[in-house]
């Protein structure tokens, strides 16, 4: 006898949904770009608690203000080196899926009288949209990136950031606030270096000052000197009188409580030299506390081993080799200003704190260090 089958046995199954939970989204991904006077560079990082997870990265000295000084322009030649940068960075971002970024210029392009046809030429050659940020906020941007570095035992601090076009610098008091939360009370500063209607102790911005010379700007003022330690002496000389409009600047400073943290090519320049690092190695140079006359033994080595001596020098670099001796003029006449046993050494800047600031904003990393 033929079985019979049930009632319903040749309907479609009803769907079961499954146990197992479906793939939870990618994070999301932001880029920070940061186009100086002598640099492109840019980071693409993920969100991790309190940490930024860095996922791919690009850096390439296209030397966008060569000429700059004279002319007041931006060359064609320069501006192709840079688009030709923009493009890899435009090919990267495309890979990565990025929707989140921050694509930001700095000195070269606040001076250059055709600054807007570059922006225009960068948009209409690689769909990339270049933001000239104000000194202020560049500034700020590499006081946050430094947050992590900050001591509990810091109740002074200076930030210095030297860039190819021009150096940033910003004092700040930390004595009202809880040596635990000195890092911290940094990091709120993304918001701006006013706290005004703070109800908590807060970093306070004492002065800052963006000096419109860098490690390129400089080294073309006093190009014609020929003799090498002559023209280091003049570059220091220049870089400090125009330190006299920074109020901190001639007030008398104890070195307890007191740090610098230098962020720049030439302050990882003279940690990595000072450290004997053929090979440069981020781990053991960012967050190094260097004393005033560790910096000066290696800027006396650097005028010893004279311009050819320096292209030689593996701990020196190629790219670095013309630069060098402008920043350590320019770090020189800091640290104569402002001697210290605590400069720490920053391998971070503009493009940390870009990215800080974009997760901040978004609600996706914890205000603590990262």
């Amino acid at each position: 006898m033929t079985p019979k089958r049930p009632n319903g046995a040749d309907a479609f199954p009803i769907k079961v949904e499954p146990s197992a939970p479906s793939t939870p989204d990618l994070p999301q991904l932001y880029a920070a770009l940061d186009l100086g006077t002598n640099s492109c560079r840019m980071l693409i990082a993920e969100p991790r608690g309190n940490q930024i997870s860095v996922i791919d990265s690009f850096s390439k000295s296209v030397q966008l203000g060569m000429g700059l000084e004279a002319s007041g322009r931006l060359s064609r030649s320069s501006m192709n080196r840079t688009v030709q940068a923009l493009r890899i960075c435009q090919r990267k971002l495309q890979k990565h899926k990025v929707q989140r970024m921050r694509l930001v210029a700095t000195e070269a392009c606040r001076r250059a009288v055709n600054a807007r046809d570059f922006i225009r030429l960068v948009k209409r050659e690689t769909g990339l949209a270049l933001e000239i940020i104000k000194t202020e906020e560049e500034a700020r941007l590499a006081v946050i990136s430094c947050a992590p570095l900050v001591s509990a035992k810091t109740e002074q601090l200076l930030v210095v950031d030297i860039g190819g076009g021009s150096t940033e610098l910003v004092w700040i008091d930390l004595s009202d606030v809880p040596p635990a939360d000195r890092s911290k009370a940094i990091m709120r500063l993304h918001t701006g270096f006013k706290n005004e209607g703070a109800t908590y102790p807060v970093a306070r911005v004492v002065d800052w000052i963006s000096v419109p010379l860098g490690v390129a700007t400089l080294r073309d003022q006093f190009d014609d000197v020929d003799d090498d330690g002559a023209r280091f002496a003049l570059m220091s000389w220049f870089f400090e009188e125009n330190l006299v409009n920074f109020s901190p600047y001639g007030a008398d400073q104890v070195r307890e409580g007191f740090q610098i943290i230098g962020t720049s090519g030439t302050v990882t320049t003279v940690a990595a030299s000072f450290l004997g690092l053929k090979r440069y190695d981020r781990t053991k140079v960012d967050g190094l506390r260097m004393t005033s006359d560790e910096i000066d033994l290696v800027i006396r080595e650097y005028l010893n081993l004279g311009p050819e001596g320096r292209r030689a020098d593996p701990r020196i670099g190629r790219d670095r080799q013309a630069l060098i001796m402008s920043g350590a003029a320019i770090l020189q006449a800091l640290l104569r200003s402002w001697p210290t046993d605590r400069l720490s050494v920053a391998d971070r800047g503009l493009r940390e704190g870009l990215l800080y600031a974009q997760m901040s904003a978004d609600g996706v990393l914890k205000d603590g260090p990262y």
